[in-house]
């Protein structure tokens, strides 16, 4: 059991893998809040999949883009069904097969298959350069497709001269539950999440989706106090193009993923020496003199806000901004007497007679 990530409070929208990644930031002592963006689901009507599956028999492939090991082993599982396994492996067995990833590289392995190329990178961006400069001309290219479609994949090969078949084999939908989703857009617009982990480019658009007019209330959280943490850069582009400075391990795996967060968040928390105490804010806890302490949202709001400006005098007045629309003064009077019972340290938290309350720093 490692408190890398105690007193922190993590999103994570993935769906297929959510249970592991929780596991993985929950060992290191992290908060975790679940909210799926999209979940994955087969082809409920396979007629595409089949046509391009028997397109693929009729003019067998000179090479094969695998993206993902799900998508492979279920495009394979799926010609099982039809009879067609056996032709389909055959002809595939004839291209020349790219692996964008490790699991994609898996899958063809397991089937019985040979991968010639992969990119370091795992992007789709470095699997078209390669391709294009390997010479695709007059060729035809069945392209396994992750999720969604990729035009400007599709369009470069064209470019370049290939028949480029499009192998659609599951797609995206909303979380069959949306409520967990707007609760973190909630969360993340008021501060009350340290990083959010996304695991897909689509989650990112579909948390934007879900967010709805407070979509740029969220980016604007993702831009400064909320860490945006992804897997790879495949899926952190969607961010970057909105302007979000991005966390992405150099390798796409959830275990360098946690790893990077517990890299990013502890830097992020603020220390200070107050009234002889050690005093480390972090993310919904304090850690006072070494040891953790919890508090509610209110609390925290007003230990921020003292926190922002160490020994100056801050009003009920301009503390209240810091707390729910329709709070009052008494409102900040008890966030304070909740904030010292907390804390448990005397004389963190010192009030200037009809002038407010101040951090006495040393």
């Amino acid at each position: 059991m490692s408190d890398e990530l105690s007193g922190f409070t993590v999103g994570v929208t993935a769906d297929r893998r959510r249970d592991e990644l929780a596991a993985l930031l929950e060992r290191r002592g992290a908060r975790v809040v679940l909210a799926p963006a999209l979940r994955i689901v087969p082809l409920a009507d396979d007629t595409e999949l089949r046509a391009a599956t028997r397109a693929c028999l009729d003019h067998p492939p000179n090479v094969v883009m695998a993206n993902t090991g799900i998508g492979m082993r279920g495009w394979l599982e799926a010609a099982e069904g039809w009879g067609l396994a056996e032709p389909l492996r055959s002809v595939l067995g004839q291209a020349y097969i790219v692996a964008r990833g490790p699991k994609a590289r898996g899958a063809i392995r397991a089937a019985g298959l040979h991968d010639e190329w992969s990119p370091a990178s795992e992007s789709c961006e470095e699997v078209i350069e390669h391709l294009q400069r390997r010479g695709v001309e007059g060729q035809v290219v069945a392209m396994q497709l992750h999720g969604e479609r990729q035009p400007e994949c599709t369009a470069a090969l064209e470019a370049a001269g290939a028949t480029v078949i499009e192998v659609p084999v599951y797609r995206w939908a909303p979380p069959t539950d949306p409520a967990p989703l707007h609760r973190l857009v909630d969360l993340i617009t008021g501060r009350l999440v340290d990083a959010v982990t996304f695991t897909s480019a689509p989650a990112a658009g579909a948390l934007l989706r879900a967010a709805g007019a407070s979509g740029d209330a969220v980016l604007d959280a993702l831009r400064s106090d909320v860490l945006a943490a992804c897997v790879g850069p495949v899926t952190a582009a969607p961010l970057r193009r909105h302007g979000v400075p991005v966390a992405a391990p150099t390798r796409a795996r959830l275990g360098a993923l946690v790893r990077t967060i517990v890299d990013e968040l502890p830097q992020r928390a603020v220390n200070l020496k107050v009234a002889g105490h050690v005093l480390t804010l972090r993310g919904h806890a304090a850690v006072v003199d070494g040891e953790l302490r919890p508090l509610a949202p209110a609390p925290m709001s007003v230990l921020r806000a003292l926190a922002a400006t160490p020994g100056r005098v801050l009003s009920r007045a301009a503390l209240l901004r810091t707390l729910p629309r329709g709070a009052d003064e008494h409102a900040v009077e008890m966030a304070v007497a909740r904030l010292r019972a907390g804390l448990g340290a005397p004389g963190v938290v010192q009030t200037v007679v009809k002038r407010g309350y101040r951090l006495p720093v040393d």
